[in-house]
């Protein structure tokens, strides 16, 4: 296969699909990787060490898609990179499609095939492509809603731990998943009042196991969820509902009843957000005030920390995309139901439930493929 490692193009995103070990192991396969020249200079990788590890050095995006079999990214194409999509193409990175109708529709029209990060599950039911970046979003989750605590960026002025004879801050974390685990192990660290909502008894049995005596786990309803917004200084949005959109736990009315100068960081943002009141904003732009309420909704927020988040993700996609540049679309799919997992639109198909039902589209199951349609 020709492989393609093209430029990230979305907002101040650093992040690169591939590491020169990637590009190592591809070219040795008998692969040929092409690399947009500067594509991981964010992550602090120059393009020589690509160059050395195999790689061809290509100018434009455009020349990228052109010739790729398989391209390797890490956020979902642009709109100038969807028109440049083509009929056979297989695509291997975050789609979040459930959130935005324009890129699924885009990607149907194109013909490509979408191979989705975050909705590949292994044998064990983990999300291990999501996972990663879930770490990472996690623990920055609280490094920002520290900062937009602050008094000059619209917060209460809050200090998280607090200091001796001053209560710290209290924080609730809406989802007890890997970004909710995440975030409570890094509040509970800055000696936060930290509290964890979650609807699975298992979970949140788990996490009262394993996290320390100022973390608190609560069953989540609606009445909880009130009386949690009441209190917080700082409210993590972290629910997965894996491929579909994020339900809409906070509704526009209850921000009234959270104190002035409240901060909300909604991981959920990729997945629409689990507030009514998220809406997509950048690392240039990250906030914006609803009734007294600061919103922070950057829909890329490992991206900030390009070095480490290329580290952890493609220490996780790498052996998948070998897979699939080896094996091809039908044969790695026949030996690895993790695969068939990832498909999300195929051929001007979806192929992932929760994605057809959230805008009404036909859902067909990549099972009931022919290999001659595929």
């Amino acid at each position: 296969m020709i492989v393609g490692i093209p430029k990230e193009i979305k907002e101040h995103e650093y992040r690169a699909g591939m590491l020169p070990v990637g590009v190592e192991e591809l070219s040795r396969a008998g692969h040929r990787v092409l690399v947009q020249k500067g594509a991981g200079l964010g992550s602090g990788i120059r393009d020589v060490d690509y160059e050395r590890s195999g790689g061809t050095l290509v100018g434009q995006a455009e020349e990228i898609f052109v010739a790729a079999d398989l391209v390797v990214k890490v956020k979902e194409p642009q709109p100038s990179e969807i028109a440049l999509l083509r009929e056979g193409q297989l695509v291997f990175t975050y789609f979040h499609f459930a959130a935005d109708e324009a890129l699924t529709r885009g990607v149907l029209a194109s013909g490509a095939t979408a191979i989705a990060y975050e909705t590949l599950q292994d044998r064990r039911g983990n999300l291990c492509l999501l996972t990663p970046m879930s770490e990472v979003a996690g623990r920055m989750s609280i490094q920002q809603g520290a900062k937009f605590l602050e008094r000059p960026q619209e917060g209460r002025g809050i200090l998280l731990g607090g200091v001796p004879g001053v209560e710290p801050a209290h924080i609730t974390v809406l989802g007890g998943g890997v970004v909710g685990t995440q975030a409570a192990r890094i509040a509970a660290g800055f000696g936060a009042s930290v509290c964890v909502l979650d609807t699975n008894l298992e979970r949140l049995r788990y996490l009262d196991d394993i996290m320390p005596h100022n973390v608190t786990t609560l069953f989540s309803d609606r009445h909880t969820i009130l009386d949690q917004l009441a209190k917080a200084d700082l409210v993590i949005g972290a629910v997965l509902i894996r491929g579909a959109r994020t339900p809409r736990l906070v509704k526009r009315e209850d921000l009234k009843g959270m104190k002035p100068g409240a901060v909300v960081v909604d991981v959920a943002v990729d997945q629409g957000g689990c507030f009514e009141t998220t809406r997509p904003t950048s690392h240039a732009d990250p906030t914006y005030v609803i009734d007294g309420v600061v919103h922070y909704a950057v829909t890329n927020m490992p991206g900030a920390v390009g070095r480490t988040s290329t580290y952890a993700l493609c220490n996780a996609t790498l052996p998948y995309a070998l897979q699939i540049a080896n094996q091809g679309l039908v044969g790695a799919a026949a030996r690895s139901p993790d695969i068939v997992s990832a498909v999300n639109v195929h051929r001007g198909q979806v192929m992932n439930l929760a994605v057809a039902e959230t805008f009404g589209i036909p859902y067909l199951p990549f099972s009931t493929l022919e290999s001659s349609k595929l």
